[in-house]
């Protein structure tokens, strides 16, 4: 065979809604896997809703992230305190390695596709503390 004999499409079946863990998330998120990495492609693909108030963690991403707002109200906030105001249409790109959370506003839900690429060993995000209500609460007024 030849390379282009093995090349095919493929339709990706749907999987199930998960509730974001606790873990990682702040009120109750639910993501949509969309495209998980598979060699040769890195790119991982989820759609992310966020009820009022919800949000991630601090956390920050190898290859950095892309965001793309479908539906409702957001934000995105990094650590020296600059807050981008989401709607949708909106797309943010964050840079390898910038520590940032982002999430719904306080009164409307918020649902993005989160893009970004792994590593050669992992899926590329670092994990931090949970944003406070207090920073949840700043970002707000901003």
């Amino acid at each position: 065979m030849t390379r282009e004999e093995d090349l095919a499409m493929e339709l990706i079946p749907a999987v199930p809604t998960a509730k974001g863990p606790a873990e990682t998330f702040v009120g109750d998120v639910y993501v949509d896997p969309i495209k998980e990495a598979a060699e040769p492609s890195r790119l991982n693909v989820s759609a992310v809703r966020f009820t009022p108030g919800a949000r991630t963690n601090w956390h920050s991403h190898a290859v950095g992230q892309t965001l793309h707002v479908t539906d409702g109200s957001g934000l995105v906030v990094n650590r020296d305190g600059t807050v981008i105001r989401l709607r949708p249409g909106d797309t943010v790109w964050t840079p390898p390695g910038e520590e940032h959370w982002h999430g719904a506003t306080a009164d409307r839900l918020m649902c993005h596709l989160a893009m970004f690429e792994g590593t050669e060993s992992s899926n590329g995000t670092t994990w931090l503390e949970p944003v406070s209500d207090a920073e949840y609460e700043a970002a707000q007024r901003t």
